[in-house]
């Protein structure tokens, strides 16, 4: 990073967009002894029975079901099972070229990840470290044992779109809210609506879509094996610019996209900076012939 050069921010959903499947389904649901079904079932039912958000529905299963079958949670034990997470192709290698193909144009390059999964599970995968901030479901933990006692962060499809402010205005911390609430003019914020992008599969990520897309941003919406129902509705709609398959390798659609974008922002920044010449040298003239 470069004190003072303008940020491009990448935000990514994280399950069906950077990996294949739900998160928990790679080793959790398995620890816990059961299939992947009948876990999500039993949070669907819970969830109507109490009449909960569905995040915090799935959350309580997971304390509820691993305390009632004996199995031992921590921050350790997500974390180790995020290890277990596949990720597309690509991904591995994914950051280091789009972080350069920024920087070839001036940019510095930030990746968030903004996902309604478990956040400590996130951390443990190859490249949590790869992200600047990874805002997702987390729990408080006990003190003494250890173990997850409470939802301390569930991130709902709607309430997604508070950490895409975050980003804009730089007030990255979720426990400051007053700043982040404050009036402050777009010109100077941290990073503009325009330089974002967001990746995200499916309907639950139309909200973060449209809030980046109707501030001059970008979206792509991705897709695992043909194109279906779900992203072609999704573009004709105009809820996304662009479709790509979900593969990150080099010369992928995917890699194409972004860094056409790129260069879209680019070439816009230096529109603007040539009008503002422009303006300030017509401005300069028009002070000289008043004196």
């Amino acid at each position: 990073m470069q004190a003072g050069r303008p940020i491009l921010a990448l935000m990514y959903d994280f399950d069906h967009t950077l990996s294949p499947r739900d998160m928990q389904e790679y080793a959790f649901i398995p620890e816990l002894g059961m299939e992947d079904r009948d876990f999500w079932a039993l949070c669907q039912s819970v969830g109507v029975r109490h009449r909960m958000d569905s995040i915090l529905a799935y959350m309580y299963v997971m304390i509820w079901e691993a305390r009632r079958r004996g199995m031992k949670l921590s921050r350790g034990t997500f974390n180790r099972q995020g290890a277990h997470v596949e990720l597309f192709p690509g991904m591995l290698t994914w950051f280091d070229r789009v972080n350069a193909y920024g920087d070839k144009l001036g940019f510095d390059v930030e990746h968030y990840v903004l996902s309604s999964g478990i956040k400590e599970i996130v951390e443990g995968t190859p490249i949590a470290d790869r992200f600047k901030m990874i805002y997702a479901a987390e729990f408080v933990y006990n003190d003494e044992t250890g173990e997850p006692e409470w939802p301390a962060m569930a991130v709902n499809y709607t309430n997604k779109t508070q950490f895409i402010y975050r980003i804009n205005k730089g007030i990255l911390d979720v426990t400051e809210n007053a700043r982040l609430n404050e009036h402050t003019p777009h010109d100077m914020r941290r990073v503009p609506f325009t330089n974002m992008i967001y990746v995200g599969d499916g309907t639950t990520d139309v909200p973060c879509m449209k809030l980046v897309g109707s501030r001059g941003g970008h979206s792509i919406g991705v897709y695992t094996g043909e194109r279906n129902a779900v992203v072609n509705d999704m573009l004709i709609h105009g809820r996304v610019h662009f479709v790509a398959p979900t593969d990150y390798s080099e010369g992928s659609d995917m890699e194409k996209i972004v860094f056409g974008i790129f260069d879209s922002v680019a070439a816009e920044s230096r529109n603007i900076a040539l009008n503002r010449k422009q303006l300030d040298e017509a401005q300069r003239m028009l002070n000289a012939e008043k004196h």
